[in-house]
């Protein structure tokens, strides 16, 4: 009768095995923390671009973009003017290129100070693959209470959310300059949200 010797792990070489498991995990969450820490810094620079173009424009035209009633003499005959009510009116996201909500991309860009698309009514994308508004239309965004001139992101996640909250305002998801319209707070980890931040 043959006798076979059972060949198996010892217990350092499950040890070693473990640990670099371990360490290839931690390391790749390391890198995702880093990842999601550099993509909510290009949001905070889009915020204050869109922040600063807007305020240049209102300087040196005197009037808000989007809203300027001059907007043709200024930029020629393919740019619709505003109406010039010291409002941008129009739901941020509207499809409506008349809509002082689309304008005013087309403004800040015919302006030159913002890039990419010149005379293009498109918004803007931003790192978490949505897109940038801009209005100061009060519609039914209840619970947002913002009534001012905002900024909008779309689709941000659930934990970006929370982490600009927390960091930058007073982290109440209705009260404050961010803002979110999710009625489930930043309790659901799936929820993509719309934040609104004041200008």
């Amino acid at each position: 009768m043959i006798t076979r010797k059972a060949h198996g792990f010892t217990l350092i070489e499950v040890a070693l095995t473990l640990l670099i498991v371990g360490l290839l995990i931690s390391g790749l969450l390391k890198g995702q923390e880093i990842l999601t820490n550099a993509k909510i810094k290009n949001l905070e620079r889009d915020y204050q671009g869109t922040l600063m173009a807007f305020y240049l424009y209102q300087h040196r035209y005197h009037s808000h973009p989007g809203d300027d009633p001059k907007a043709t003499l200024r930029f020629g005959q393919t740019t619709l003017n505003g109406n010039g009510n010291n409002r941008i009116e129009g739901l941020f996201s509207t499809e409506e290129t008349a809509m002082e909500s689309r304008l005013v991309w087309t403004h800040l860009r015919a302006s030159g100070l913002i890039q990419n698309q010149a005379l293009s009514d498109q918004l803007p994308h931003h790192t978490f693959n949505g897109v940038i508004g801009l209005s100061s239309f009060r519609e039914t965004r209840n619970p947002v209470t913002l009534s001012n001139f905002f900024i909008v992101f779309t689709n941000i996640p659930n934990k970006v959310a929370l982490i600009l909250e927390t960091q930058r305002d007073d982290t109440h998801p209705y009260q404050g300059h961010i803002q979110t319209d999710s009625l489930e707070q930043y309790r659901n980890l799936s929820t993509l949200h719309q934040l609104y931040l004041t200008l």
